[in-house]
Protein backbone atom coordinates (compact mmCIF):
# COMPACT_ATOMS: atom_id res chain seq x y z
CA UNK A 1 0.00 0.00 0.00
CA UNK A 2 2.97 2.21 0.35
CA UNK A 3 4.45 1.78 -2.72
CA UNK A 4 1.27 2.67 -4.57
CA UNK A 5 1.18 5.87 -2.49
CA UNK A 6 4.65 6.60 -3.20
CA UNK A 7 4.20 5.76 -6.72
CA UNK A 8 1.21 7.88 -6.95
CA UNK A 9 3.11 10.70 -5.76
CA UNK A 10 6.58 10.28 -7.79
CA UNK A 11 3.46 10.83 -11.08
CA UNK A 12 2.31 13.94 -9.51
CA UNK A 13 5.68 15.14 -8.53
CA UNK A 14 6.75 14.69 -12.36
CA UNK A 15 3.33 16.10 -13.44
CA UNK A 16 4.46 19.47 -11.63
CA UNK A 17 7.83 19.38 -12.78
CA UNK A 18 6.51 19.33 -16.48
CA UNK A 19 3.84 22.52 -15.54
CA UNK A 20 6.74 24.06 -14.29
CA UNK A 21 8.87 24.25 -17.34
CA UNK A 22 6.11 23.82 -20.08
CA UNK A 23 3.30 26.18 -18.25
CA UNK A 24 1.22 28.43 -20.61
CA UNK A 25 2.01 31.28 -18.10
CA UNK A 26 4.13 32.52 -15.17
CA UNK A 27 1.01 31.99 -12.92
CA UNK A 28 0.82 28.74 -14.21
CA UNK A 29 4.28 27.79 -12.92
CA UNK A 30 4.25 29.58 -9.66
CA UNK A 31 1.01 27.66 -8.91
CA UNK A 32 3.06 24.10 -10.41
CA UNK A 33 6.10 24.89 -8.03
CA UNK A 34 3.53 25.44 -5.28
CA UNK A 35 2.35 22.31 -5.97
CA UNK A 36 5.71 20.41 -6.27
CA UNK A 37 6.87 22.32 -2.81
CA UNK A 38 3.84 20.89 -0.81
CA UNK A 39 4.33 17.29 -2.63
CA UNK A 40 7.57 17.17 -1.15
CA UNK A 41 6.39 18.22 2.14
CA UNK A 42 3.54 15.65 2.61
CA UNK A 43 5.98 13.02 1.02
CA UNK A 44 8.43 14.56 3.45
CA UNK A 45 5.98 14.03 6.68
CA UNK A 46 4.68 10.64 5.79
CA UNK A 47 7.84 9.26 5.29
CA UNK A 48 9.18 10.48 8.90
CA UNK A 49 6.13 9.20 10.76
CA UNK A 50 6.75 5.62 8.96
CA UNK A 51 10.73 5.70 9.75
CA UNK A 52 9.30 7.54 13.13
CA UNK A 53 12.32 10.11 12.41
CA UNK A 54 11.11 13.47 14.50
CA UNK A 55 14.27 15.93 12.89
CA UNK A 56 12.53 15.08 9.13
CA UNK A 57 9.39 16.92 10.60
CA UNK A 58 11.11 19.85 11.75
CA UNK A 59 12.52 19.79 8.42
CA UNK A 60 9.45 19.72 7.02
CA UNK A 61 8.26 22.98 8.63
CA UNK A 62 11.42 24.79 8.07
CA UNK A 63 10.79 23.84 4.45
CA UNK A 64 7.10 24.79 4.35
CA UNK A 65 7.86 28.26 5.99
CA UNK A 66 9.76 28.99 3.59
CA UNK A 67 8.02 27.43 0.66
CA UNK A 68 5.39 30.43 1.62
CA UNK A 69 7.33 32.82 2.15
CA UNK A 70 9.45 32.42 -1.21
CA UNK A 71 5.94 31.85 -3.36
CA UNK A 72 4.52 35.03 -2.06
CA UNK A 73 7.47 37.00 -2.78
CA UNK A 74 7.85 35.60 -6.49
CA UNK A 75 3.83 36.94 -6.83
CA UNK A 76 4.28 40.27 -5.14
CA UNK A 77 7.17 40.36 -7.82
CA UNK A 78 5.67 39.42 -10.93
CA UNK A 79 2.40 41.67 -10.35
CA UNK A 80 4.41 44.23 -9.83
CA UNK A 81 5.90 43.67 -12.98
CA UNK A 82 9.83 43.25 -11.31
CA UNK A 83 9.62 46.32 -9.42
CA UNK A 84 10.36 45.84 -6.15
Amino acid sequence: MLNVFFVIFSLMTIYYLYLLIKGPSVWDRLLALNLFSVTMIIVMIIYALIENLDYLLDIAIVYALLGFIGIVFMARFIQRKGKI
